[in-house]
């Protein structure tokens, strides 16, 4: 397929959802207009049976990129799954099995056709496993591999520092994940890799081994990172993630529990819309427009990527006919209960405003929770009753007055 140099997409893979490029944009935009066709990967490990929001951030920028006719894998690291990539984590990863790993990722191809025009009859996608070449390295092959880098590298990655301090273990098998990673990067011939900010020191692994073995520059395109308004990234480890297996109605009320903080910053990394259609929803918060009707719309437009405009619309309005609609209640029920002190999902749970605990955390998740009419964030959060003062506890349309028994 003959290469295209459209500059309003070359802006947009250079300018939206980045968070840093090497060795620099400029660089990246000279390559991207000399009409040469890249080949340009992401990863995804099958350590979960489902993809998640945070990865159609850099899949966007996947599609771009096979717009523009260049050469685009989507790789599958079934053999790295095992392995369990240790960035920002504070704990060793559990290992996965084969079996786990081929089970976890029937999904991932399906899913992210949502966002990929993987089989476009011009310019498909190819859909490649790391397998392919790790299965076949001999143990001499990882000791060659392994030369390339040094203890002291690895052990200043701050996620390893954090471990040391707290005397949590460091396994000999997670200073090799980058380098599998990197070898990725090798065998693919790699002109740029994609991937989300965390994933860094790996890529810049695969950027030294593209040197070392093909003496050629690879191109990192490192993308900004959906977190909570904490700083802790939403994704499969931390277990906030919206899932793309998600059901239109969890979809939809998962984003409006976001955070107001997280609107604008969602609307640029997590949705198509152009960065001047952000700049616009930025002006309009700073105006003073209700963030609950930006939310409104960031949700709509989340839920309609991943599923469907229709299923988006249906999700819409049993949102507003479940949690948003004010219902006036004169004569609110009472119950009293022995506990003075007991988590919020088990409250729920003990006094029938969720019919589970998981239940009852999706219904805090979405926002469909209030206490005295203040929305609740904290599914986990401790709940305090007297027997003198009751709360009004409200979960979708029930809601009750709790007392402490005397």
């Amino acid at each position: 397929m003959e290469v295209r140099t459209d500059q309003a997409i070359i802006d947009r893979i250079l300018s939206k959802a980045v968070e840093q490029i090497l060795p620099s944009r400029e660089a990246l935009e000279k390559l991207l207009t000399s009409g040469r066709r890249l080949n340009v990967y992401q990863g995804f490990d099958p350590s979960a049976p489902t993809l998640h929001i945070g990865h159609t951030v850099m899949m966007r920028k996947l599609e771009d990129f096979r717009k523009l006719g260049h050469n685009v894998t989507f790789l599958i690291g079934d053999f790295t799954a095992m392995i369990g990539d240790p960035s920002d984590k504070d704990a060793v990863r559990k290992k996965l099995t084969v079996a786990e790993v081929q089970e976890n990722l029937k999904c991932y191809t399906l899913q992210a056709s949502k966002i990929i025009d993987i089989d476009n009859k011009d310019n498909p996608v190819n859909i490649r496993y790391n397998s392919e070449w790790h299965n076949s390295l001999r143990f001499d092959d990882i000791l060659e591999l392994a030369y390339e880098f040094t203890v002291q590298q690895m052990l200043k990655r701050d996620m390893f520092q954090r471990r040391l301090k707290s005397d949590k273990p460091i396994h000999i098998s997670e200073f090799l994940y980058p380098i599998m990673q990197g070898y990725d990067a090798v065998m693919m011939e790699t002109d740029i890799e994609l991937g989300g900010n965390d994933q860094l020191f790996n890529m810049l692994a695969g950027r030294d081994m593209v040197k070392n073995h093909l003496n050629k520059e690879k191109f990192v395109v490192a993308g900004k990172l959906l977190t909570t308004n904490d700083g802790i990234k939403m994704g499969k480890s931390m277990g906030n993630m919206i899932k793309m297996n998600d059901n239109p109605n969890d979809i939809y009320g998962k984003v409006m529990a976001f955070d107001d903080s997280l609107i604008i910053r969602a609307f640029e990394i997590i949705t198509s819309m152009d960065l001047s259609d952000v700049k616009e929803r930025e002006n309009r918060l700073e105006a003073g427009e209700n963030p609950m009707e930006l939310k409104k719309e960031l949700a709509l437009m989340v839920t309609s990527e991943i599923t469907s405009k229709e299923e988006a619309q249906k999700a819409e309005k049993y949102f507003e006919e479940v949690f948003q609609k004010k219902e006036i209640a004169e004569d609110i029920p009472e119950i009293s209960i022995e506990e003075g002190n007991t988590k919020l999902t088990d409250l729920m749970v003990s006094i029938g405003l969720a019919e589970s605990k998981s239940q009852a955390r999706r219904l805090v998740e979405q926002g469909a929770v209030k206490i005295n009419g203040e929305i609740q964030t904290q599914w986990d959060k401790s709940v305090e009753l007297t027997s003198h003062t009751p709360i009004t506890l409200k979960a979708g349309r029930k809601m009750l007055k709790i007392y402490q028994k005397e």
